[in-house]
């Protein structure tokens, strides 16, 4: 079944992107409740939202906003917290949270990309775990209005789907995947950076009137190769455009020696997942399919969390934020700067 319903045919039977149509009070209903504001549109997940005062429109961009996962001690995601729950500090003074938004509950829009690793050092085995792991994963979501595109890389990072919520189109993708396997490289931080820029460029700016949260979903063996994308641009990338990177990984057994304690691969150390937020997955006794479910857990299991910055005109050194919950759970947060203006 479709994961929502937000598409539209066209007459050369190609299906786009259709946003609702939707008041600015509905709009600031879902999203920010303020005494002082009579309406709230955000139009981009660049922070700009327009207040409207009777007649006169006023942009407000200094609106910072974060994107959090909340754990307990065992690692689970906690869910129905309140902005009472947290505390936000810039440069380690406290702020007011302005505005408070869990995924679940609220059902906010989801965009993910899926980034498949279809390189010649995935074995055949592993292509068929990765295909009954993204159906798991799109089952987890089917509740949820979500976009979904689907990238495969190896020598060269190709689009297989865009973005869609059409099930039978995000199947059909990945049938494709053990036909298109070549290569001996393994262009993981390319295909990172390239999924990105696709959410920037080509996922829904807004769905059913709210904002999306947005991830990207890497299942690779990672052990990235070829790459002209470092990771400090990945990740800098990702901070810019509020984007949670996730790894799955799926040691080949040419990579394992029996016996020995599993030593952590190149695209788990290089901090693509925790400075985004983000976590990275090793398909051991879990399967990959189980972890999928894990990540989409998480994922509308999250909070957005935004505070308006003192001295905005200030120099724009990056301001350091710490969000931590009272109560002592761990709070993962998607970026830990803030430069205002950007």
């Amino acid at each position: 079944m479709p994961c929502g319903s937000n598409v539209y045919p066209t007459g050369d039977s190609k299906w786009l992107f259709k946003l609702p149509e939707i008041s600015q009070n509905d709009i600031m209903r879902q999203i920010i409740r303020r005494t002082f504001v009579f309406s709230v549109f955000v139009a981009v997940f660049g922070f700009q939202v327009a207040v409207i005062y009777s007649q006169e429109i006023k942009i407000d961009t200094d609106l910072a906003i974060f994107e959090i996962t909340v754990v307990d001690k065992n690692g689970a995601p906690v869910p129905g917290l309140s902005a009472s729950d947290f505390r936000l500090y810039e440069n380690e003074t406290e702020r007011e949270i302005a505005f408070f938004q869990p995924v679940k509950g609220s059902r906010r829009p989801l965009s993910i990309v899926l980034a498949l690793d279809v390189s010649g050092s995935m074995t055949e085995d592993e292509i068929r775990r990765l295909k009954e792991a993204v159906n798991s994963f799109l089952d987890q979501l089917s509740d949820y209005n979500t976009y979904i595109s689907v990238v495969s890389f190896a020598m060269e990072v190709k689009l297989e789907q865009s973005f869609t919520n059409r099930r039978e189109k995000l199947e059909k993708s990945l049938d494709r995947l053990a036909r298109n396997r070549n290569g001996l490289s393994t262009h993981a931080y390319d295909a990172i950076d390239y999924s990105i820029r696709l959410i920037e460029k080509k996922s829904p700016r807004a769905i059913a009137g709210a904002v999306p949260r947005r991830a990207v979903i890497v299942i690779t063996d990672g052990f990235p190769v070829g790459d002209t994308t470092t990771p400090g641009v990945v990740i800098e990338r990702a901070n810019a455009a509020n984007v949670t990177i996730y790894n799955i990984i799926l040691p080949s057994f040419a990579r394992m020696r029996s016996g020995s304690t599993r030593v952590p691969t190149p695209l788990e150390i290089s901090g693509v997942t925790n400075a985004t937020g983000g976590k990275s997955y090793v398909a051991g006794d879990k399967s990959p399919a189980g972890l999928l479910v894990d990540i989409a857990e998480e994922i509308t299991g999250s909070y957005a969390v935004a505070y308006y910055p003192e001295n905005v005109t200030a120099p724009e050194a990056p301001r350091i934020v710490r969000i931590e919950s009272i109560s002592g759970y761990k709070v993962r947060q998607n970026r830990e700067t803030y430069v205002p203006g950007k």
